[in-house]
């Protein structure tokens, strides 16, 4: 115990008790000037980045952050501001300014705090926290180990972007005056490389990464590089299509993107701002009738796990998705106020989500998924920004290969992969059982029923 309060006091000039202590002298400084309720976050932070190319080293970034946000509540006014300055005399004057802008912004009905009976009282430990004592220089060997594995698999294997490692700490304190008053620390970790295959015009390059939590559960790194070498190795001798509709499967790690895109489309923003193509979809079909969405913010060391969202307001398990109907939306207090609902406790964002379908078996790993496609697209790569949420409509510069009776005949490169999302989530064939988990989103890959896709 004595070695880990050693490390969390390394990492943090604070201990959460003491960040407590300056949360609560926020509160009261603002209820003494005349604010009607006001609330706090306190956050510190601690990183090492290195990254290396070729074997040599590129940057060693050390950070170290910390702020407080305040806002202060006059009836339904709202004042925001905030500080990287911990002495009393900065915390006091931040309070005095978000009073200040409180006192000259307009009425807003919506405005206010969660309701108390939402707070989560006695948040849980979700084992978030897990220090790497990490020097630069064990960093740096780790990073070389993944590049080095990565020009070892193969000789064409001739260059690289490099190969990179983080180690990254954080905690925060977040207090209302409705009583709550509760915060943790927790860890994000991660080794990344990125080779590339080939020579002269046909060059090619992937990538790939691990993160997690705990630096225990991150892969090797000499698999991370073996596998981004492998990925950029296939990509060689690539061609162009032309123009057809064909079935498109989705690789897992772009897959979780399609999740995103839901998340987006039905989140409160979009919705009470009308900027969403899934406006007013709560209660009707969106998805294929097998496709199910699961938000479990609850999951021990996820990187989507949080026992309370943004406001204090506890989280909770619950069906998204069933049967292809939306049964939820992603709403924080002020959106749901303003679309005359209650808040779902994702303030800040969505937790823990799964797209899974009922007809998926153990046996759905990649190679049966690409049985499944049959003849089509492969999607590996995507590129750009064409997504319109207004309208759902859908297209994106896109790389992969092309399948022909399940099996990879050569990798394509140059195309644009199109459709609406609309449809896309419609028609949803398969979901496979090759599941990863990418940031909040874990989904195995997904096979759409047919795309355009625009080449030469």
């Amino acid at each position: 115990m004595a070695a880990d309060m050693d490390v969390k006091q390394r990492f943090f000039p604070h201990t959460q008790d003491e960040l407590k202590a300056i949360a609560s002298d926020i509160l009261r400084h603002a209820k003494a000037l005349g604010g009607s309720d006001a609330a706090t976050e306190i956050s510190e932070g601690d990183g090492l980045s290195v990254s290396v190319r070729r074997g040599e080293v590129e940057t060693i970034e050390h950070n170290r952050d910390k702020m407080v946000g305040v806002t202060v509540f006059i009836g339904n006014k709202r004042g925001n501001a905030s500080t990287s300055d911990f002495s009393p005399q900065a915390l006091k004057d931040t309070v005095a300014a978000a009073y200040n802008i409180a006192r000259f912004t307009a009425e807003d009905d919506c405005a206010g705090l969660a309701e108390a009976e939402l707070l989560e009282t006695a948040p849980r430990d979700l084992d978030l926290y897990h220090p790497w004592n990490l020097s630069a220089d064990e960093a740096v060997e780790i990073a070389r180990r993944a590049e080095d594995a990565a020009f070892a698999t193969d000789p064409q294997i001739k260059n690289s972007e490099g190969a990179s490692v983080s180690a990254q700490h954080s905690q925060f304190v977040l207090a209302t005056s409705r009583g709550f008053l509760a915060g943790y620390p927790y860890s994000r970790h991660y080794i990344a490389c990125a080779p590339i295959a080939g020579s002269g015009r046909n060059m090619q390059r992937d990538d790939w990464y691990t993160s997690t939590r705990s630096a225990d559960d991150l892969a090797d790194p000499e698999a991370v590089g073996r596998y981004a070498a492998q990925r950029a190795l296939a990509r060689i001798g690539a061609r162009g299509l032309d123009t057809r509709k064909v079935p498109v499967l989705f690789e897992a790690p772009l897959a979780a993107g399609l999740l995103g895109a839901f998340v987006q489309a039905t989140s409160g923003g979009a919705l009470y701002r009308k900027t969403s193509f899934l406006v007013d979809s709560l209660g009707k079909p969106v998805f294929a009738p097998h496709v199910q969405v699961v938000e479990d913010p609850h999951v021990v060391r996820a990187m989507g796990s949080a026992p309370f969202d943004e406001e204090g307001v506890r989280t909770r398990q619950r069906s998204v998705v069933k049967d292809g109907v939306v049964e939820g939306y992603f709403l924080s207090t002020y959106s749901a106020r303003k679309l005359g609902m209650k808040t779902t406790g994702n303030a800040g964002g969505s937790h823990n989500l799964s797209l899974l379908s009922s007809n998926t078996r153990a046996e759905d790993d990649f190679e049966a998924m690409l049985k499944k496609l049959g003849t089509g697209l492969l999607l590996t790569e995507l590129m750009g920004q064409g997504v319109n949420y207004v309208t759902g409509d859908y297209s994106r510069g896109a790389s992969g290969f092309w399948v022909e009776n399940g099996k990879i005949q050569y990798p394509v490169e140059e195309i644009t992969v199109a459709s609406t999302l609309q449809e896309m989530f419609r028609h949803i064939v398969a979901i496979g059982a090759d599941t990863i988990t990418r940031g909040t989103k874990q989904t195995g890959s997904v096979l759409i029923e047919r795309m355009t896709i625009a080449g030469q």
